[in-house]
């Protein structure tokens, strides 16, 4: 630039030197492009050494924030926060006092650091280095009341989950840009990123660890592939609980299979078995049905030229107390063989209107993640309203069936679900199921945990009502008789119900704890009483 400039003033731009006025006119506006460029580069320097001054004593100033906001449940514990710490850093070309910052680094990290060894350190031929990442506060303050040239506090921030595996797939975590990659850290990424005020969750750290523990437990216990547990306040939708195993540490990700971030009661899609008996005895209900069916036989489910094609055959396993069983018995003593009769005498259409009426057959946008699309049948012949009768040959979350389960029990509400805290108030939903027919159900739940399947949920001093289910597996598109999803779905308390629980537990296995069987009576129930026994005193306290 300068050499064209001065070849410029010796010559003129048309090459005539002898026009005096036009060399006077490019010598002033050379040396005014000259003294821009200046001014530039020396304002470039300086923003960028007082940006490099701002990261090194933002520590010992004050002046540092942390640029996240932190997570905490509903009674204010920490879930996740930046943790604002440093790394000591020395660069041995800069020190213009060897021996007082070798007794600085000494003084500081006097074990790491003998002041023989600090000393080679500063008198070394190295550019840079780490003397200690992530120092503490006591250690970061000598250095910063040392202020010595060449000796440095580098700031930094850290995301800290301190219940760690505890909420590791509804807290989630985040990448190394410090954005939300999973969870709520995902979900409410902007509010994290803009605001100081925490973001306080629905959930509860005291409940969730009850869950945590015993479904953990359940998993060895039952030798199970994996467990699940929801809680949510009825009339509200805040989820109080959220566990799904296996699992991962939000701090070093790395060290669990990617699928263990997989949250299961979102994104698995099960045959949920005869929790289902729920929903087909609602539409009984609903469309007047009040009668008695013959279960003490297998039932021939017919086809449309009358001709058998398929059997239900479950006469034997649930043992009805007698021949003819009302439709309440027939949920009471889950009978497949009623159910389906039942199914049979519904309205054509009637199933497909009730699921769409409740969301069961589509993907559910929630607020903290969408769900997997649930699998309908793709035909609605009698067999397909048989099976379907008693939850089997269809297939959805886990997150579907608590929210449908909660808008039969709950008055009639379909309620969509938080992660935030709310305000008691009044219900906020849709009106899917007759208020008398909900009250009918609860009836019901409550026999099956006082009488039936669910007596081993029972606690003393509450009321509790529920449903058993169990559902064989689906394995390369056929029914591996050997692989079992177990579930119990339940209220509390009965008479107006304030939660709703769902414990699953994956592929549990007949162990000796369990009596050698593979039924949700022997392995989910238990563990759900177990939860219940815990968390009761902590909800009503």
């Amino acid at each position: 630039m300068f050499e064209i400039g001065r070849d410029i003033f010796s010559r003129g731009i048309s090459g005539n030197s002898n026009n005096k006025t036009a060399r006077v006119r490019l010598r002033v506006v050379y040396y005014v492009l000259v003294a821009m460029f200046a001014l530039f580069a020396v304002r470039t320097l300086l923003l960028g050494i007082e940006g490099t001054d701002r990261s090194r004593l933002a520590g010992a100033d004050g002046e540092w924030v942390a640029s996240r906001a932190d997570i905490v449940d509903r009674n204010g514990d920490i879930l996740a926060k930046n943790i604002v710490s440093g790394h000591i850093m020395l660069r041995p070309p800069y020190v213009k006092n060897p021996d007082a910052v070798a007794n600085a680094i000494h003084k500081a990290m006097p074990y790491e650091y003998p002041l023989a060894k600090a000393l080679d350190l500063v008198n070394s031929n190295r550019r840079f280095m780490y003397l200690k990442k992530f120092a503490s506060d006591a250690q970061r303050k000598i250095i910063e009341d040392a202020r010595l040239e060449g000796l440095e506090i580098e700031s930094v921030q850290t995301r800290k989950y301190p219940k760690r595996r505890l909420f590791s797939h509804a807290v989630g975590f985040v990448g190394v840009d410090g954005h939300g990659l999973e969870g709520a850290e995902l979900i409410y990424d902007d509010y994290l990123r803009e605001n100081t005020d925490p973001l306080r969750l629905s959930l509860d750290s005291r409940i969730q660890s009850v869950f945590y523990e015993q479904l953990s437990l359940a998993m060895q216990l039952y030798k199970a592939k994996g467990a699940m547990g929801l809680l949510m306040n009825s009339q509200t939708g805040e989820m109080i609980a959220m566990v799904s195993l296996p699992d991962f540490d939000p701090e070093n990700i790395e060290l669990n299979a990617a699928r263990n971030r997989m949250f299961m009661p979102l994104r698995g899609v099960f045959d949920m078995g005869s929790v289902f008996k729920i929903f087909n005895t609602a539409m009984a209900m609903e469309n007047g049905i009040n009668k008695e069916y013959y279960v003490a036989k297998p039932f021939d489910i017919p086809d449309k030229y009358g001709r058998t094609a398929d059997t239900i055959s479950d006469h034997r396993s649930f043992k009805p107390p007698r021949p003819y069983l009302s439709v309440e018995e027939i949920m009471m003593y889950s009978c497949n063989v009623g159910s389906a009769q039942i199914a049979l005498d519904l309205p054509d259409g009637t199933q497909q209107e009730f699921f769409h009426r409740i969301h069961m057959d589509e993907p559910l946008s929630l607020e903290f993640g969408r769900t997997e699309r649930p699998l309908m049948p793709i035909k609605w012949g009698p067999v397909e309203r048989a099976t379907v009768s008693y939850g089997h040959g269809i297939s959805v979350t886990p997150m579907h069936l608590l929210l449908g389960v909660n808008a039969m029990i709950n008055g009639g509400i379909y309620i969509y679900p938080t992660m935030l805290k709310r305000d008691v108030g009044a219900v906020r939903g849709a009106r899917v199921l007759d208020a008398s027919v909900s009250a009918r159900l609860r009836d019901i739940m409550y026999m099956v945990a006082e009488e039936t399947s669910g007596r081993k949920a029972r606690i003393a001093g509450i009321q509790i009502g529920g449903k058993t289910a169990t559902a064989e597996k689906y394995v390369n598109g056929r029914v591996d008789h050997t692989k079992n999803l177990t579930a119990f779905v339940g209220i509390f308390p009965v008479s107006a119900p304030q939660y709703t629980i769902l414990v699953i537990l994956d592929e549990p296995q007949a162990t000796p704890a369990a009596s050698y069987v593979r039924t949700a009576a022997y392995n989910a129930v238990p563990t759900t009483g177990k939860i219940l026994d815990s968390i009761l005193p902590l909800l009503f306290e």
